[in-house]
């Protein structure tokens, strides 16, 4: 998604987002990543300066706050990207932003050491990589629906954050395209959609002017 990013070329019109929409984004990103507290999201984005919203391409918006040198975005013509949606799917953080707040505790995965190079090079997640010793997701049963069945650990469109073995820092972003479930029973085929991932051109941009 932003493996040839280059913000000087692939960014439109810019408009800065509606308390509404800002506190939708705030509500989604709970949602989906529950050991997020809403203080720590207040904190990172606060009501003022509200966010800016970037189009790229005509299905992608980025999200970004004002940056200043007196960290209160007055004076300031820069933003920084910090999260992103494609179409109606869920709502994704920069790895900047993630490396910045390791506080921020999102919903996360973690591939083999032999997933690193192919997810460095742009390619998404297959299942071995999850399930071989070194991959880990969260436990599937412990949650159940109204009626009594279990859930899966990560359901089919959730957003994650992925861990690699022995890596202290994330290194991609992504959606389940399986749930937890089908990739411990299948263990074959594409289980994570891979949007952002180190070294993209998404992450080689700190700020858009």
């Amino acid at each position: 998604m932003f493996r040839k990013f280059d913000s000087s070329s692939d960014v439109s019109t810019s408009t800065q987002v509606k308390a509404s929409v800002q506190r939708a984004i705030k509500g989604q990103i709970l949602e989906a990543h529950p050991a997020i507290t809403d203080e720590l999201l207040d904190e990172l984005l606060p009501k003022k300066p509200p966010l800016v919203q970037y189009k790229v391409g005509p299905h992608l918006m980025l999200y970004c706050r004002k940056i200043g040198g007196d960290g209160s975005g007055s004076g300031s013509d820069s933003d920084e990207p910090v999260f992103f949606q494609e179409r109606d799917g869920p709502i994704l953080p920069t790895l900047k932003l993630v490396h910045r707040y390791p506080s921020l505790k999102f919903t996360s995965v973690t591939v083999d050491k032999g997933a690193i190079p192919f997810l460095l090079g742009g390619a998404h997640i297959m299942c071995p990589g999850l399930t071989n010793p070194g991959g880990e997701m969260p436990p599937d049963g412990v949650e159940k629906d109204d009626d009594g069945f279990e859930l899966p650990g990560l359901a089919k469109g959730d957003p994650v954050v992925v861990f690699a073995e022995d890596k202290e820092l994330p290194i991609a972003v992504g959606v389940m395209h399986m749930s937890s479930v089908e990739i411990r029973e299948r263990n074959k085929g594409n289980g994570i959609h891979v949007a952002h991932f180190l070294g993209d051109g998404l992450f080689q941009t700190d700020e858009i002017q």
